[in-house]
């Protein structure tokens, strides 16, 4: 299908728009579908017509669906399907299900579910391993959008890092997100009692310590949406996140802890999560405007503190980080507009055209949206949008028409729109715990299957003298070489530690080939593994015995496979690892 194709005309089936049959307006199908209430931007007017919306569409997590869901007329259906896969597998403890869960738990044909995932996979936003579905690193994209466009992160996370290194405990920051509040930072404190808290994951504002202090800015009609989801989920079941509430506490003890927040300026979470949590928040303040931008919290355990001890020996510390934070919003110059991802409708035009039908076309344009955003790209028209990604203009706005009703986009009344915290709802949390040979593993495996040969990763020993293993792909061969992860070998009798070292020679020709130094008829080639910023993080290698290829033929034939198999790692990691800490091990 060209690029330039759009369909903008309602369309029944799996890669179509709902058809026409309902009466609401899509801003009204937004507040009902839990999207926050704003006036629909005259200049770029994306009024749609009205329509009933599909019955998989699936209501946000943390919120509650209401008897009868309404989608705008022109929601693109297969986005908001995607939306609902998206959100199924981040909601599975391991970022997997199988394809006939998906089909269960969306209400979905299996062959829609089929193309969906297919074409997630194509984008790299997912894995697909036989019947499994595994969310992939690459998803990450979505929600480094929407915390690069916040700015807050990158603005102030060395100072919560800095204050966890100073009291010796977990410190998180956070924002709204309607009725709860989720993650954008976490500075944990590795103990055997430590947080599972992850970046992205959504918490009830009324189990938290940040929560009263967002609920000092609700509105009339935000307190009404607090009251209904808590009278329609009492146990707290549509937030994974935290255990179910075994005790269901009055709405009135919520309000009393907000008018509290409010004169004090802090807050305390005493046990509400779960037996022995505490924490303590202060408000980080936008300095244009007075509100919050996000909430400091200094998490600790009953073993360690209190919560009023927490309060007493920790709020003035707290307070001075704080106050260095809003002095870092204040003295930040204007960030610098970095060039969106170019070519995007070029490239799902041509995967549609060599994919055909198992590629949705729709979907992938319908996310590439919300790549469009970033920093210097915080709020963006219709007509800028349309221009980031190379969209139609109407192909655009469809998408934003789709985007809103599902919460992840947000309207202004200046005309311009910008990304939620629900974005972060699309495998953030799961991903954001991935480590390093994680991201590497299914890389070694198509590696290995490649070349028929056992590729490892390995990263140097803290006493710089060995190189240790961390993952690990075989062969089928009776013949091959066999270490398990864990394993530690002298940095200097093996290739993986040449590249680790950065010997001479790997750097000059940026690879190292060691043979049989280590042991008789052992031959390794490697090659470095970076992170964003350049650094030699890991090695990656293929080893063989050496009667089965000669030195030229591994430079010839195994290197340009393991250095192209060491970029798609790199480009992996260069995702997750743009706002969370990859751990090499």
């Amino acid at each position: 299908m060209p690029a330039h194709t759009t369909h903008d005309a309602p369309r029944d089936g799996a890669d179509g728009s709902p058809g026409a049959d309902g009466a609401r307006d899509g801003i009204a199908a937004a507040q009902d579908a839990g999207v926050a209430a704003e006036p629909v931007p005259p200049a770029e007017a994306i009024a749609p017509t009205r329509t009933a919306a599909p019955a998989e569409t699936v209501a946000p997590a943390g919120t509650v669906a209401p008897a009868e869901t309404v989608a705008p007329a022109e929601a693109v259906t297969p986005l908001l399907r995607g939306i609902a896969v998206l959100r199924r597998l981040t909601g599975a403890s391991d970022g997997t299900l199988s394809l006939s869960a998906l089909e269960k738990t969306t209400g979905l044909a299996r062959s829609t579910v089929d193309r969906l995932t297919a074409t997630l996979a194509r984008m790299g936003y997912v894995r697909l391993d036989g019947r499994d579905v595994t969310l992939a690193p690459r998803l990450m994209e979505l929600g480094n959008a929407y915390l690069a466009a916040l700015r807050l992160p990158a603005l102030l996370s060395a100072r919560a890092d800095e204050l966890a290194d100073e009291l010796d405990e977990s410190v998180s920051l956070a924002v709204g997100d309607r009725d709860g509040i989720r993650f954008i930072h976490q500075a944990t404190r590795r103990r055997a009692m430590s947080l599972s808290f992850r970046i992205g994951d959504l918490l009830p504002a009324e189990r938290t310590a940040p929560g009263p202090l967002f609920a000092t800015e609700w509105t009339d009609p935000d307190w009404h949406r607090w009251r209904s989801r808590r009278a329609a989920d009492p146990a707290d079941h549509t937030f994974p996140a935290v255990p179910p509430r075994e005790h269901l506490t009055p709405d009135e003890d919520f309000t009393l802890r907000t008018a509290r927040a409010a004169a004090d300026d802090c807050a305390l979470d005493d046990q509400l999560i779960e037996p022995g949590l505490v924490a303590l928040s202060v408000p980080v303040r936008d300095p244009g405007t007075g509100r919050v931008a996000c909430v400091a919290s200094v998490v600790s355990h009953t073993s360690r503190h209190t919560a009023p001890d927490l309060r007493a020996a920790l709020l003035p510390r707290l307070r001075t980080a704080v106050a260095a934070m809003e002095d870092d919003l204040r003295t930040a110059p204007p960030p610098e507009p970095g060039p969106p991802r170019a070519g995007l409708a070029t490239w799902t035009g041509a995967s549609k055209q060599e994919l055909g039908r198992e590629f949705v076309e729709s979907l992938a344009r319908g996310l590439t949206v919300l790549t469009a955003f970033g920093e210097g790209r915080s709020a963006l028209t219709l007509t800028q949008v349309a221009k980031a990604t190379g969209l139609a203009r109407a192909t655009a706005r469809r998408a934003l028409i789709t985007l809103t009703y599902a919460g992840l986009v947000s309207p202004a009344p200046d005309g311009t729109f910008t990304l939620t915290p629900r974005v972060l709802s699309l495998g953030f949390p799961p991903l954001s715990r991935t480590s390093l040979p994680e991201i590497a593993q299914p890389h070694l495996t198509a590696l290995a299957d490649r070349v028929h040969e056992s590729t490892s990763l390995a990263v140097l020993s803290e006493s710089g003298e060995e190189i240790q293993y961390t993952a690990r792909a075989s062969t089928t061969r009776v013949l091959s070489a066999r270490v398990t992860v864990g394993t530690r070998l002298p940095a200097r009798a093996t290739a993986l530690g040449h590249v680790l070292l950065v010997l001479p020679e790997a750097r000059t020709q940026g690879y190292a080939l060691v043979d049989e130094e280590l042991e008789a008829g052992l031959r390794s080639l490697a090659v470095p593994v970076r992170d964003r910023t350049g650094r030699v993080v890991a090695a990656l290698n293929v080893a063989m015995h050496a009667a089965r290829r000669t030195a030229l033929s591994c430079r010839t034939e195994i290197l340009p496979e393991l250095s192209r198999t060491a970029t798609h790692i790199e480009a992996d990691l260069s995702v997750a690892g743009r706002f969370v800490h990859v751990p090499p091990t």
